[in-house]
């Protein structure tokens, strides 16, 4: 089924995707990969706060490739999720709803998404050049020694993504094999 939401993506939103929804996201999703979830989970072990609001976001593993002239971004396709795991449930306990990436979650993810009534989206990879041009404005707002792999604000505009792993625990990956 189609869906079109607007952010912030509330427990209750979230609730109404099920495995297998084509989604269309309108607001705002923040980037952030590796490294800057590396920086992030030592933010929060040393007590500091995290440079965005964690409280029913969604956050997109991507690293984008420099903006052509006239645009915000460049090509911004997903990344490997599975590399954010590690970081995921801690990040779901806080608040964050949601996140975009590519490709199959831990079981510890799986446990850490229903547990808090969130979703796990992905983006289709090899389309950045035509995910971008849902984007229409991007901010670095932390990290920009990282360069690609800086937390990023995005403006997104009908930003298409599948929901591929539901709040019920539902895994399109699972059930498409």
């Amino acid at each position: 089924m189609d869906r079109y939401i607007t952010t912030p993506l509330t427990k209750e939103k979230a609730a109404e995707l099920e495995a297998g929804d084509m989604v269309y996201i309108t607001g705002t999703l923040y980037t952030a990969r590796d490294a800057a979830h590396r920086r992030m989970a030592e933010a929060l072990s040393e007590g500091r706060e995290l440079p965005f609001p964690l409280k029913d976001s969604i956050v997109y593993y991507m690293g984008p490739s420099p903006a052509r002239e006239g645009r915000p971004i460049g090509s911004a396709g997903p990344t490997t999720a599975s590399r954010m795991d590690r970081y995921t449930p801690e990040l779901l306990d806080l608040g964050m709803t949601g996140m975009i990436g590519k490709g199959r979650r831990s079981a510890e993810v799986h446990e850490a998404v229903i547990r808090n009534g969130a979703v796990y989206f992905a983006a289709i990879g090899g389309a950045g050049a035509l995910l971008s041009k849902a984007i229409t404005a991007s901010e670095t707002v932390a990290y920009e020694d990282l360069g690609t792999e800086a937390v990023r604000k995005l403006t997104v505009k009908d930003f298409p993504v599948i929901v591929v792993l539901d709040s019920r625990g539902n895994d399109l990956y699972k059930n498409a094999y």
